[in-house]
């Protein structure tokens, strides 16, 4: 990319540490990690023409989110929470992902795009 005089680099990371969810301690520190790495390669690699952006999913429902943690309820539960009533599926991050990636966002960098039905 540095050779090239451009790119993109698209990072994910997640909204849960957004929402005080206390059981994943972990998890949700490493997810904001992903925020500051984002912004401190934005910053390092900015003079080169590389963006370096990322996208916060909301729950993305998943043939393993499925089997390990959703129920009938919580799921609901969720759809009804988001701005969008609909179970959010990978396909969604499609299209921000590609956004991100293309020179319809040229000037873009260092940012998050929150992706979650309009829940936060």
């Amino acid at each position: 990319m540095k050779e090239t005089g451009r790119g993109s680099i698209v990072n994910f990371t997640s909204t849960a540490f957004m929402l005080n969810i206390g059981d994943m301690p972990s998890y949700t520190a490493a997810k904001a990690g992903i925020i500051g790495l984002t912004k401190g390669l934005a910053g390092r690699y900015g003079k080169y023409g590389i963006r370096v952006n990322a996208i916060a999913p909301g729950w993305v429902i998943t043939e393993r989110q499925r089997a390990l943690w959703v129920t009938e309820e919580s799921l609901k539960k969720h759809v009804d929470w988001q701005a969008i009533p609909r179970e959010m599926v990978a396909d969604d991050m499609v299209g921000p992902c590609l956004f991100l990636a293309s020179d319809a966002s040229l000037m873009l960098t260092a940012q998050t795009l929150i992706v979650d039905g309009g829940v936060l």
